[in-house]
């Protein structure tokens, strides 16, 4: 069996934070990333309600570790303002 190739970086609360997160990562040199979320929770009826507004997101293992430092960087550039 082959090893997982993605490794959970974070889970937020909405899908509109995921995708900052996501447009920041891929900004920053992180090759992809990839974001799940509960089918009922993101296209007809976009909700932020308890776990159906949970967004998980996904990066490459191999740049797990430099993904984990940029969302480090971007949650205390979040922090400042």
């Amino acid at each position: 069996m082959d090893e997982l190739k993605w490794e959970l970086l974070t889970e937020v609360q909405g899908r509109a934070e995921a995708e900052v997160i996501k447009v920041y990562l891929l900004g920053n040199g992180i090759e992809d990333v990839e974001l799940f979320q509960e089918s009922v929770g993101q296209h007809i009826y976009p909700t932020t309600l308890d776990i159906l507004g949970n967004v998980q997101i996904f990066v490459p293992k191999v740049q797990a570790a430099e993904a984990r430092q940029l969302l480090e960087e971007y949650n205390n550039a979040a922090d400042e303002s």
